[in-house]
């Protein structure tokens, strides 16, 4: 039996209909969240955490080509097992570029579930 769940949904939104803050009651929903956030963070951007983040945003500027696609491939790897890694075990990251469009497929399990989950992210300039 699974345990109730309930966590600060991110995007930070407040429940026009309750007067509220939105809760996220799906455990695998907010983990994608906290995954979501890593990734998009940049190192520094976070004042009481500057190493916190992986940053991929800033890798669309990098030249086009296969070893860019390898070192943002490494920093996703390093950045979910140092920030998430008691909640997640990353199982596979691929990483294409495509024109301006830097395309992201993580496959992960939940730690807690053994769930196997996917996230598909596409960042743009």
């Amino acid at each position: 039996m699974k345990r109730p769940f309930a966590s600060i949904r991110h995007p930070f939104e407040i429940d026009a209909s309750l007067g509220r803050v939105s809760t996220e009651p799906d455990f695998g929903q907010h983990v994608d969240q906290l995954v979501r956030q890593v990734l998009l963070t940049s190192p520094g951007e976070r004042v009481n955490r500057p190493a916190f983040g992986c940053g991929v945003k800033r890798m669309v500027f990098a030249p086009n080509a296969k070893v860019t696609a390898g070192l943002t491939r490494v920093s996703i790897v390093e950045a979910l097992d140092r920030w998430l890694g008691s909640v997640l075990t990353v199982s596979e990251v691929t990483v294409q570029a495509v024109d301006e469009i830097l395309e992201i497929r993580v496959a992960y399990a939940l730690r807690a579930r053994q769930e196997t989950r996917f996230l598909n992210l596409q960042v743009t300039v």
